[in-house]
């Protein structure tokens, strides 16, 4: 009779979840004992790093991911990183160690008291099962769970489980498939199609599920077929639109009362694959305007159940964009050629416009390239400068929270490694997750990493006078050296001074993880 080891690792490799980041402790290593060859085992220094790392594969990959933690410590270290992987929606399967089942009620040394609840209400899941038999069909319903959620879950498996004899019935978990299907009855499609079509001013909102689900393409068809503005929804994640397309507005303000001023003289506000608003600053108002409808279209229960205005549709945006595409005429004239970017602005003395930096991206890098971005106070720049047409170009972390970037770049290029991938990112915020240089010259991840230099938390600063606190302590970090860190994690790296230099950097196409450290002004996200 197979262990309980040798039956989830099969489990595991038939499910397709055979790339593991991780960052072991004692509890887990029973787990890893007698590992599969064809799996591989990323570690990561840090658990925040591992899960950003995990988190990005995950994304670039479309598919769940298994993260291995070291009980309630490592859990602990990972909690700031999942809160990005639960905004944006990604399935990562967290596999936590626990001690030993006698140890556990007297709370020995690393055990993990009440551990399914440690990650609550964070996961969509989590769980501790009762007896070691139960591991197989628990580790089962933490993988369904998450691609049916999708959203992380959570498993803690005492250590002294996995050597146990799996039990008769264990296998059957081999076999197991669970699929989801969420297309709009024929009624709820009627209906649909007949709002829509007899708006007179429709605009249409798109979320990052839009990008996530492989439905980038699918939605400039419906929007130009609409003939209508588009927005991106607040708080993105991921990029559902080409930035410079004719119809195309930007991303909504993340605020109540700039949402309502937005939608004014629309009849009819469709939005695909978003919560409706994952708002920010605190800026009141109606939600609406005045003879505004909003029908909202997602997969997500939660965020249909919990918007505070508008009609919602739980089910599959991309076979109601398919609906919609086989039953609305074209409207209007053709959507036209796609905007410009303006010529970049430019800083006064040594250091360079963070638009001097994106434009030179824009240039010199091929087009289809993926930008993982965490450098904030740069969020207006960078719009006014990219041109972003392909799918899965842009990844941002979902919750806001610092540490995502560098790691997810790592993630995004180990799951791509035929595309190029850039991390764009703020020295305030490289400091979360800089372990992850280490992983990406281990694995010799083909990544380049712009590393915007300005010596303090911009976005703080900016928020700082939005909040009336322009005195705040602890924004500024200078003396900062990336270079000479990243080397100690064995990454090459040169500090760049002009943009013609920048240009010539980054035309090369290197086979291993580089970071390019430039000195920039300091700017605003609005």
């Amino acid at each position: 009779m197979p262990t309980v080891r040798r039956l989830c690792h099969d489990f595991l490799e038939r499910q397709g979840l055979t790339t593991v980041f991780g960052n072991p402790g004692s509890n887990e290593l029973p787990f890893l004992a007698d590992l599969p060859d064809g799996f591989c085992y990323v570690l990561g220094l840090h658990e925040g790093a591992v899960v950003g790392m995990a988190d990005g594969y995950a994304q670039a990959s479309g598919r769940p991911v298994l993260v291995n933690l070291h009980a309630a410590s490592g859990s602990g270290n990972a909690m700031g990183a999942l809160t990005n992987a639960v905004a944006s929606r990604t399935p990562l399967v967290v596999l936590a160690g626990q001690q030993v089942r006698p140890a556990i009620g007297p709370e020995a040394n690393l055990a993990s008291v009440d551990a399914q609840t440690l990650m609550k209400p964070l996961v969509g899941w989590a769980a501790e099962p009762a007896c070691a038999e139960d591991v197989p069909r628990a580790l089962a319903q933490a993988v369904f769970e998450a691609r049916l959620q999708q959203r992380p879950t959570y498993l803690s498996v005492p250590y002294d489980d996995w050597s146990a004899e799996a039990g008769d019935n264990a296998p059957a978990v081999l076999d197991r498939r669970v699929e989801r299907a969420s297309v709009p009855g024929g009624e709820q499609a009627r209906a649909l199609v007949e709002r829509v079509a007899a708006a007179r001013r429709p605009a249409l909102v798109l979320g990052g599920d839009i990008d996530s689900a492989g439905l980038f393409d699918d939605a400039v068809r419906l929007a130009e077929r609409l003939g209508g503005p588009v927005w991106a929804a607040p708080s993105l994640f991921r990029l559902p639109f080409p930035n410079r397309h004719p119809q195309f507005r930007g991303v909504l303000p993340a605020g109540i009362a700039p949402v309502s001023e937005a939608f004014e003289g629309h009849d009819l506000v469709l939005v695909l694959g978003a919560p409706v608003f994952r708002y920010h600053e605190y800026l009141p108002g109606r939600y609406l305007p005045e003879g505004t409808r909003l029908v909202q279209v997602t997969e997500d229960a939660s965020a249909a159940a919990r918007a505070p205005m508008g009609e919602a549709l739980v089910a599959d945006p991309g076979a109601v964009i398919g609906l919609l595409l086989r039953s609305l005429d074209a409207r209007g004239e053709p959507a036209g050629p796609y905007r410009p970017a303006p010529e970049p602005l430019t800083a006064d003395g040594p250091s360079l416009h963070p638009e001097q930096v994106f434009a030179a991206l824009r240039d010199e890098l091929p087009e289809d390239t993926a930008y993982v971005v965490e450098s904030t106070s740069t969020n207006s720049a960078w719009w006014r400068q990219m041109d972003l047409r392909r799918q899965g170009s842009y990844y941002f972390p979902a919750a806001g929270g610092l540490g995502f970037g560098l790691p997810g770049a790592v993630g995004v290029a180990m799951a791509q490694p035929g595309r190029p991938v850039v991390g764009v990112i703020g020295d305030g915020s490289a400091n979360y997750g800089i372990t992850a240089l280490w992983t990406a010259a281990q694995h010799r991840v083909p990544l380049t990493i712009v590393l915007l230099r300005n010596g303090t938390y911009g976005a703080l600063r900016w928020f700082g006078g939005l909040l009336g606190v322009p005195d705040a302590p602890g924004l500024d970090i200078p003396g900062l050296d990336f270079t000479r860190v990243a080397e100690g994690y064995g990454v090459r790296a040169q500090h760049v001074g002009g943009v013609e230099e920048l240009r010539a950097v980054l035309a090369e196409r290197p086979d291993h993880p580089r970071l390019i450290q430039v000195d920039t002004a300091l700017t605003t996200p609005s």
